[in-house]
């Protein structure tokens, strides 16, 4: 009941505290909107692919070669290549620098021979790829022949199933986040870091109060108190999250899934271990400004390698981003709302309650030094 008591007293102080309030919801908000609408572009999934113009020169003399050639020249068209035969007294590679073709391919007897233009590195990688399937056909249809001439048929009529022979399967097509769901969540596990701020001052702020002597007095013991005030830290900056989670689903149109609880527990234990981080910090630092300070770098490093500001690859900076508290809530949220996997929200909530634990110890050890709170 005492901790109930007290956990009562925290929310109510909390909830007086309006700008800290204002703070933990209309800061990741703007950000969300901010950001979301600037960096749209950067989140497209769509990808503009130009004209793809192939210059070519035919110098092949056998006639089997030619005839698959042509064949493969009208899948080409069909895959929205232009063909263009070489005009004699024309450079072909000097075409390319120019900027007129994609590509220049030299076809004779030993094989093909392919120039790519390198300020079209897309268009290129398309041409050139197509052409070296055709080759590699062509190579299997030579080998063949000397085995078995009756099976060389079937693989040069092949060539004229060139767009099918790789078939496509594409998983949750749609289901990628855009900027603003990206952001949603980026700002929602920032915000939920910044809740170890307010918590520097959960002790030291009975001090400033002057109320630390009229509750060490009371019949309330010192764990009852410290799990009180813990309790309530925990609970009004998860609301404040869940306030920022529901306005950029609600208003933004960000996509958060359909395992509201597997997310909700991300959040809820990212919020738990910034307050018993913030609570650690509180007891390490004798004043209360040097704590705050600390908290301030600390969370701005977490968010700049875990993704919060811009999004990094997995390979950002070694394993660095691996130590930041939003890589793995973030990684965790991103796994539940698009891979559509509840049960990665569990070994991230295990982790980040293990380290509750440790903090909240070590602030016991502290607290259990002090006559007073």
């Amino acid at each position: 009941m005492n901790i109930l008591r007290i956990t009562r007293k925290e929310l109510l102080i909390q909830l007086r505290n309006k700008q800290t309030f204002l703070f933990m919801i209309a800061f990741p908000i703007v950000l969300i909107l901010i950001l979301g609408s600037a960096l749209t572009n950067a989140f497209s999934a769509e990808t503009t692919v130009d004209s793809m113009k192939l210059l070519y020169r035919d110098n092949a003399q056998n006639a089997q070669l030619k005839e698959s050639w042509k064949a493969f020249s009208e899948v080409l068209k069909q895959e929205g290549v232009e063909l263009t035969a070489l005009p004699s007294g024309t450079d072909g590679k000097q075409e390319v620098q120019d900027d007129l073709y994609t590509g220049y391919a030299e076809l004779d007897d030993n094989g093909i021979h392919y120039y790519g233009s390198s300020q079209h590195q897309i268009e290129n990688n398309i041409v050139q790829s197509m052409l070296s399937v055709y080759a590699d056909r062509y190579n299997l249809a030579a080998a063949a022949i000397k085995i078995d001439p009756a099976s060389v048929q079937p693989i040069v009529a092949g060539v004229d199933s060139f767009g099918d022979f790789i078939p496509e399967t594409s998983l949750n097509k749609e289901k990628q986040p855009g900027s603003i769901d990206y952001y949603a969540i980026a700002m929602s596990t920032m915000i939920a870091l910044y809740a170890s701020m307010s918590s520097t001052t959960l002790i030291q702020g009975e001090h400033s109060r002057r109320t630390s002597i009229r509750l060490s007095a009371s019949p309330v013991s010192k764990g009852e108190i410290f799990a009180g005030k813990v309790i309530g830290a925990t609970l009004i900056n998860f609301v404040c999250v869940m306030v920022v989670v529901l306005f950029s689903g609600l208003v933004f149109g960000a996509d958060w899934g359909s395992h509201y609880g597997a997310v909700a527990l991300v959040l809820l234990t990212l919020v738990a271990l910034s307050v018993s981080l913030g609570l650690f910090c509180g007891y390490l630092f004798k004043e209360a400004s040097s704590g705050r300070t600390f908290i301030v770098i600390l969370i701005q490093v977490f968010s700049f390698i875990g993704g919060a500001y811009f999004p990094v690859g997995d390979d950002f900076s070694g394993h660095l981003a691996l130590i930041s508290p939003l890589r793995w809530a973030n990684q965790a949220l991103n796994q539940i709302i698009y891979a559509d996997q509840a049960s990665a929200a569990l070994p991230v909530a295990v982790f980040n309650m293990a380290l509750v634990a440790v903090f909240l110890i070590l602030s016991g050890i502290y607290m259990r030094r002090q006559e007073a709170l």
